[in-house]
């Protein structure tokens, strides 16, 4: 997991290239789909239950005129591992398994597993032995390929208005995989994420079953995070803390209730390390301010303007884990605060030599040298709050 959302480097790459970003969602399973071919190039989808109808429409916008700016084709020399990834700089593939792995944003995973890696170690029950240690794996598929897969994938999909301007050969607006593909792709992966969080209840002897309700809720938020009407990536700030709370507080929630019991104090740490989710994701909207100020979604860069923004961005990054840090030393763990601090040190000065400098010409290379210290800082302050 280099970095806590590199992710974010991603439920932001639809963003990050369009708008990558987080979460997992629910709906109803339909009865049938119907899509439809619009003028502007994409389709409306149609969810249809007994008695019910539900519709989903992408807000029109005309790519036509805007296309013709943008290369057709993904820039010479693409790499297939980036292909594979699902991260910026892909090669253009027409195997369609290599495409669904890369709707799937497989970059993005590590912060999700990382999040359950420090749940198990904030409940103080989790113990290397092969049950705990294959229920964790299990747990990490769920929140990993499954939930963040889904969220990745309706993300691009509700994204490929954004992506027909910013990178218009990614795979839904070039028409590398169909319409229908896609659908099929998220109700895969939400009902499979869902499934196992059934099994981990079972597994764990939950009268309530807590990771299946954390599964459907984080998936809800995922789906209002990328979707119309609420579409919450449109408000810089709640979309931004939205997409931090379901990298860094979901699966951290999840973790430690198939560990142990949730905690308030548990539950306001990592909430408030979700501000510095927060932080991160607004790394990868600087890549994204014309195609997000073409359909009106008011990213913090596109509000304030770049240099602004760049500073709203390391402050919430930095004051949330000196924030969280005095909190250690008040709580009498002074010897973690003080790691804490030692680990934030390192992060403000790749922000000063790489973010602060260029965001966009050098936001890989800042997230790649600083995340993993916030990586490592979550883990800190994991292991002093074990109960």
């Amino acid at each position: 997991m280099t970095s806590i959302l590199n992710t974010v480097s991603s439920i932001h790459s639809s963003r990050v290239t369009s708008v990558d970003r987080v979460g997992v969602l629910s709906h109803r399973n339909p009865d049938s789909v119907e899509f439809t071919r619009r003028r502007s190039g994409f389709s409306t989808s149609f969810f249809e239950s007994p008695g019910r109808r539900f519709v989903v429409r992408a807000a029109e916008t005309d790519t036509d005129k805007v296309k013709s700016q943008a290369p057709d084709k993904a820039p010479a020399g693409g790499s297939s591992i980036n292909q594979l990834l699902g991260i910026k700089g892909a090669s253009q593939e027409t195997n369609k398994w290599k495409i669904r792995l890369q709707l799937t944003k497989p970059v993005t995973w590590p912060p999700l597993v990382w999040g359950v890696v420090c749940g198990a170690a904030a409940s103080g029950n989790f113990h290397w032995t092969p049950e705990d240690v294959a229920k964790s794996i299990l747990c990490m598929m769920m929140s990993g390929p499954c939930l963040t897969g889904y969220t990745q994938t309706i993300n691009d999909w509700y994204d490929r208005d954004i992506d027909a301007i910013n990178e218009p050969y990614r795979p839904i607006p070039s028409g590398a995989i169909s319409e229908q593909e896609v659908i099929t792709q998220v109700w895969v992966l939400l009902l499979g994420g869902l499934g196992i969080a059934g099994i981990l209840d079972v597994w764990a002897g939950h009268t309530t079953p807590t990771v299946f309700y954390l599964a459907l809720g984080g998936s809800l938020l995922s789906y209002i995070y990328s979707a119309p009407p609420l579409k919450l990536k449109q408000n810089g700030w709640v979309g931004n803390f939205a997409l931090g709370a379901s990298y860094i507080s979901l699966p951290w929630w999840a973790g430690q209730a198939l560990f142990g019991t949730l905690t308030p104090d548990v539950v306001v740490l990592t909430l408030l390390y979700s501000i510095a989710g927060l932080g991160i994701a607004i790394v990868n909207d600087f890549k994204s301010v014309e195609g997000d100020r073409a359909l009106g979604l008011q990213s913090l860069p596109v509000a304030f303007g770049t240099e602004t923004a760049k500073w709203i961005c390391v402050g919430a990054i930095d004051v949330t884990q000196l924030s969280v840090a005095g909190y250690l030393l008040a709580s009498g763990k002074p010897y973690y605060a003080l790691a804490l601090v030692a680990l934030i040190i390192p992060q403000i000065v790749f922000q000063f030599k790489y973010f602060l400098k260029d965001p966009v010409k050098y936001d890989v290379k800042y997230q790649a040298s600083a995340q993993p210290f916030l990586v490592l800082g979550i883990f800190v302050t994991a292991l002093a709050s074990q109960h």
